[in-house]
């Protein structure tokens, strides 16, 4: 027991150094004023080769695990629920890419509320699959639908493969496969109207909104891109399941609970999504553009003697070195008594927090907008 007490203790202290506090070693070089950056070339770069193209591959891989569904809804066997599965998986995975641009139409419909909140409410998908009686439009039910909701009617009903097709095989199985099927549409239609409303319209206005005001495009993206990673990433994905803000570990709160095993795949795809974004990096391609991290070389950031957007560069390769060393979230937090090595890998991707919420946003003059209120 001493040795616990005083593992947590050698943590707070760890974390306490890593804290949103900055460094009074972060120098910028040369005033904000006087370097010739185009924020423009940057928004363009975000919307034409990372944000666009994420949406529609995302949606593209939405078609599929719809299509996926109705060959299982057509003939439920054992191979079409893998095949349905897999397309589930494989659609999680896609949308770590577009999880972090709560911005504009995502923001207007609630796009990461609506189609990723978990722990997901069983009990109330189990009551609308018995009653037929729901509105899934409604915020409360926002942890009953999305990705957690399939999570669930996908692995969670059963223990095994054949006990799961019991229950597309049962006498409600007509309710089940609607309820499904609602689940489905609805994610559907909301990306289908942040993906329309992009392309249509809000990609200009974005990218005509180039100032460095509170209100211009990259003040409100960087600080949806911190709240992302500080408090859907790094809290959400890790830190609240470990039991970092509440004391005790909550494996039910892990992501994808039900399914088990690819909590850390869905993590670290989120942070390679957030560490491309930091690069400029085009999805789904090598080619990199105008990006936070060259902004920060053209203000000539230096923090400690190296250049601010190598270190952050650094501080997200540790994470993920870290991360890629664990087994599933679930299984390090069920099986061990003190998941240590959970733990520091953890402590790892907070130290990227001040990097960002403080350093970074101080050389670019861009004020935080969202208060932290999770104690670290």
């Amino acid at each position: 027991m001493n040795r616990i007490i005083g593992f947590f203790l050698v943590l707070t202290l760890v974390w306490a150094c890593s804290s949103d506090s900055g460094s009074d070693d972060t120098v910028i070089v040369d005033p904000v004023d006087k370097v010739s950056f185009e924020r423009s070339t940057m928004l363009i770069n975000w919307a034409d080769n990372i944000i666009i193209p994420s949406y529609e591959a995302f949606s593209t891989d939405l078609d599929l695990l719809i299509d996926s569904f109705d060959t299982f809804k057509e003939d439920s066997n054992e191979d079409n629920l893998i095949k349905f599965r897999s397309s589930w998986m494989n659609a999680y995975i896609s949308w770590q890419r577009v999880a972090m641009f709560e911005i504009g139409p995502a923001e207007t419909v609630g796009f990461q509320l609506n189609m990723n909140i978990y722990p997901t409410n069983t009990d109330n998908i189990d009551g609308f699959i018995t009653t037929g009686t729901y509105d899934l439009s409604l915020s409360s039910n926002r942890s009953s639908k999305g990705f957690p909701a399939l999570d669930y009617l996908l692995n969670g009903l059963g223990e095994d493969d054949a006990s799961i097709l019991a229950f597309y095989s049962a006498g409600d199985k007509d309710a089940l496969f609607m309820y499904t099927e609602d689940v489905l549409l609805d994610m559907k239609s909301l990306t289908d109207t942040v993906l329309s409303d992009w392309t249509e319209g809000y990609r200009d206005t974005f990218v005509a909104n180039d100032g460095a005001s509170s209100t211009a495009s990259v003040d409100r993206m960087v600080n949806d891109y911190i709240f992302y990673y500080e408090k859907y990433l790094r809290a959400g994905k890790m830190g609240i399941p470990l039991g970092v803000f509440s004391g005790a570990p909550l494996p039910e709160n892990v992501e994808a609970y039900y399914k088990g095993t690819i909590s850390a795949d869905l993590f670290l795809e989120g942070l390679n999504a957030v560490q491309d974004f930091f690069n400029g990096k085009h999805f789904n391609s090598e080619t990199e553009g105008e990006s936070l991290a060259s902004y920060l070389d053209a203000l000539n950031t230096v923090k400690d003697g190296e250049d601010l957007s190598a270190l952050i560069n650094a501080q997200f390769n540790t994470a993920r070195d870290l991360i890629q060393d664990l087994s599933s979230f679930r299984e390090e937090i069920e099986n061990n008594n003190t998941p240590t090595a959970m733990f520091l890998a953890y402590d790892e991707v907070q130290k990227a927090v001040p990097m960002l919420k403080v350093d970074m946003v101080s050389a670019m003059s861009i004020s935080i907008d969202f208060v932290d209120a999770d104690g670290d």
